[in-house]
């Protein structure tokens, strides 16, 4: 009997923990975010102000390259190149192109994480256009810039020596805060139409107010018997 109880406290410990990290990672997610970037869980690269001092004879690194887009963003977004070789521990600078195929300004927010996962922890990045939103007017297109170094200590990580190859992605979204073109529209149709009825309304208003000083001058010749 003592022991199914202790067999139950445990299975209910089990579940209770893991439901408590999500329920963590839900209610404070900029800590999650935070907690990511330190232990690069689940691909995230970490941020560093700037890069350890690369050694001659450093071992290189192929880095790649990959972007996507939403669904509701009309942008093209690519990388400018698709690989580069580093050396560990040497800071890289790389660039993204994006474009805006609409007619009208969008702003843009990218996410993004390393791939294979594994190897979150030793990608750094020093200074990335995906650390604030990005606005884009119609037709407009920019370079945006990543700079980043791959820490050193991954070649002396058995866990991981079997990485020759790390990919880089970002997927653009549209910002939160920016309502979807299919969302804008009726809020742009219902501005189109208050600004037709205030357009419409304005020669009223004026025939009303000739009117009105026609028939104040009427009133007043009657008062004054003219």
């Amino acid at each position: 009997m003592a022991d199914r109880r202790r067999n139950r406290r445990i299975a209910a410990a089990l579940v209770a923990v893991p439901l408590a990290m999500g329920a963590l990672a839900w209610a404070s997610a900029p800590l999650y975010r935070l907690f990511c970037q330190v232990t690069g869980f689940g691909g995230t690269p970490g941020i560093a102000a700037d890069a350890p001092k690369a050694a001659a004879d450093a071992p290189s690194i192929e880095i790649r390259f990959n972007a996507d887009i939403a669904p509701d963003l009309d942008w093209r977004f690519g990388p400018v190149e698709r690989a580069v070789t580093v050396r560990l521990g040497e800071p890289a600078l790389a660039f993204y192109r994006a474009e805006n195929l609409g007619d009208e300004p969008v702003t843009g927010a990218a996410v993004f994480n390393v791939t294979p996962l594994k190897a979150g922890a030793y990608f750094s990045k020093i200074d990335c256009f995906c650390f604030t939103e990005q606005r884009l007017g119609p037709g407009e297109s920019a370079d945006m810039p990543v700079s980043f170094f791959v820490d050193p200590e991954i070649a002396r990580d058995p866990n991981v020596r079997d990485v020759g190859t790390i990919t880089l992605s970002y997927t653009f979204f549209r910002s939160e805060e920016e309502p979807s073109e299919d969302e804008a529209a009726p809020n742009r149709q219902q501005a189109d139409a208050a600004a037709g009825e205030k357009t419409a309304a304005a020669p009223n208003a004026a025939n009303v107010t000739n009117g009105g000083v026609s028939a104040a001058a009427i009133n007043r010749e009657q008062t004054h018997g003219g």
